[in-house]
């Protein structure tokens, strides 16, 4: 556990400790007055509600649309399944700032729908919830699946011999065995639309600020340290609150029955009901997932001179009229790779180390070890960010000018997916082949070498594989901390939004389209090597 906790108090709490310190700290003496200040201004009180009702909307929408997908993947069996399986995953393994673009390519100005239809609604509240639920639809369909799949239909069957009709049967029967994974996802999604930035930043415009959106103007803006800091405790009270109810979630999901081989529950559809079920679900991947990233293929390739390569072309040069970049936003790709490849390295680590110790210890400590390792997904990266370069200036930690500053910002969010993705597996290895190993006299390091290790490798493999995806599309901290010369990909990507121009307008879909397509590659590689095919990420 030492090597974890030391990365998560140098590179976590400190950061975040120095800006709320400097925010609510003066003189030598505490400010705790301005809490109560900020939190009656107005304008915060609408960031702190729209940031709520948006979130809750999110999650119940995003529940409506996701959970006869969720069925579907657990009870049917048909050709393409696994494909569709992956497809459905790439959205949530994309940058936020692509999903962003993305929607802005099917609904802002020259967008699909403004081209078909007319009202434009890049600027509504309606671009920002379905762009959440075109990010998350994944995170209720494989949850949710997930258990449902090994739940024993006999039961609802046998249900609907007693009398019950089949509304009953799934309300009285399957509904409450599912309610734990239902919540779990439930409260990920919350999570994530609590938190959200780069979608609200790219498609919100001045109308819609969320309390990520407001913490990065009041700090990167407004230079703002004590409302910035009030909103860093709100957000992290809020967060903490649903890490805490999440986790008791998975503790009733673990502990449910699963009584059959997910194989065993699935069959081809049967009747028109079933197959219109189906066909409803493909449409709905279709309208929700295929179309905005097509729309986002499309715009990259089409030029005042019909469709080609010119936006591509274009990224191999630099912009002499403006210096929107001081290289070519090309070597943004190669950054982001190089940066993403060493986060990878570390969130390996760090949190394979953290997965091990969670396995072989128990108590309080590890539980609080555990909450520790989740907090990055939903504590404000611009926070972290902001925090790296107010703390890591002095030796023997001056990183302000060194490169690795943006893989390790980028490892703390794939720490967590490490560990998830680990934990389950270790957790599985029978501790007596430890044992015998260390009576026939291996070291405790080769007993896991000998032991632990062939069982993870593919687990590993697949923790590199999320570690990667999340690190190369990280864009709240990097955005405050990666270096004009050496641009990352969503940074590159937001900055050519920010300016106008249609060549700039052309290059941020190329840029997001190329990201795309790395992060979607990455994701078939894992559906291939994936053991558990139960339908949970």
């Amino acid at each position: 556990m030492a090597l974890p906790v030391a990365f998560f108090a140098v590179f976590f709490a400190y950061p975040v400790a120095a800006i709320v310190g400097r925010g609510l700290k003066t003189d030598g003496g505490w400010r705790l007055g301005r809490i109560g200040d900020v939190l009656t201004r107005p304008d915060i009180l609408d960031v702190l509600w729209f940031t709520t009702w948006q979130a809750l909307a999110s999650t119940a929408l995003t529940l409506l649309i996701a959970l006869p997908g969720a069925y579907v993947f657990a009870r049917f069996d048909f050709p393409g399944k696994q494909l569709l399986r992956a497809v459905v995953t790439v959205p949530f393994v994309l940058p936020t700032v692509v999903v962003g673009t993305a929607f802005l390519a099917l609904l802002g100005r020259g967008g699909l729908l403004d081209e078909l239809w007319g009202p434009r609604l890049d600027t509504s509240v309606w671009a920002i919830l379905l762009a959440h639920v075109f990010f998350n639809y994944a995170v209720v369909v494989r949850t949710v699946g997930g258990l449902w799949s090994q739940l024993d239909p006999r039961q609802e069957e046998a249900a609907r011999v007693l009398g019950a009709g089949r509304l009953a049967a799934w309300w009285r029967v399957t509904l409450p065995a599912l309610g734990p994974a239902v919540a779990a996802a439930a409260l990920m999604v919350f999570l994530f639309t609590f938190t959200s930035f780069g979608v609200v930043q790219i498609l919100g415009g001045p109308g819609f600020s969320t309390l990520e959106v407001e913490i990065y103007r009041q700090t990167a803006q407004l230079l703002d340290l004590p409302t910035a800091a009030v909103l860093t405790l709100v957000q992290f009270a809020a967060v903490g609150a649903v890490l805490a109810v999440h986790a008791w979630t998975v503790r009733k999901r673990e502990g449910a029955l699963r009584l059959v081989d997910p194989a065993l529950t699935a069959h081809r559809p049967r009747g028109a009901g079933q197959w219109a079920l189906l066909g409803g679900v493909l449409g709905t991947v279709l309208l929700l997932i295929l179309v905005p990233l097509g729309v986002l293929v499309e715009r990259s390739l089409s030029g005042s001179g019909g469709y080609g390569l010119d936006y591509y072309r274009a990224l191999g040069s630099v912009d002499s009229s403006g210096g929107t970049f001081l290289v070519p936003p090309l070597e943004a790709v190669w950054n982001s790779l190089r940066y993403a490849l060493v986060a990878t390295a570390i969130a390996l680590v760090v949190g394979g180390l953290a997965a091990a110790a969670l396995t072989r210890r128990a108590g309080r400590l590890v539980r609080g070890l555990d909450a520790l390792l989740m907090l990055p997904l939903g504590v404000s990266a611009v926070t972290v960010g902001f925090g790296f370069l107010i703390t890591l200036d002095k030796p023997p930690l001056d990183l302000r000018a060194s490169w690795i500053l943006v893989p390790l910002a980028q490892a703390l969010v794939g720490v967590p997916f490490v560990v998830r993705t680990m934990l389950p597996v270790l957790r599985a290895v029978d501790g007596r082949l430890r044992e015998a190993a260390a009576v026939l006299g291996a070291s405790p390091l080769r007993a896991w070498r000998e032991v632990d290790l062939p069982m993870v490798r593919r687990a590993s493999l697949v923790a590199a594989g999320f570690a990667f995806a999340v690190s190369l599309g990280e864009f709240g901290a990097t955005v405050f901390i990666a270096r004009p010369d050496r641009p990352t990909l969503p940074v590159a990507v937001a900055r050519l939004l920010g300016r106008p121009g249609e060549l700039n307008y052309g290059q941020a879909m190329a840029l997001s389209t190329v990201l795309m397509v790395v992060c979607a590659v990455s994701l078939l590689a894992l559906e291939r090597i994936r053991t558990d095919r139960s339908g949970e990420f």
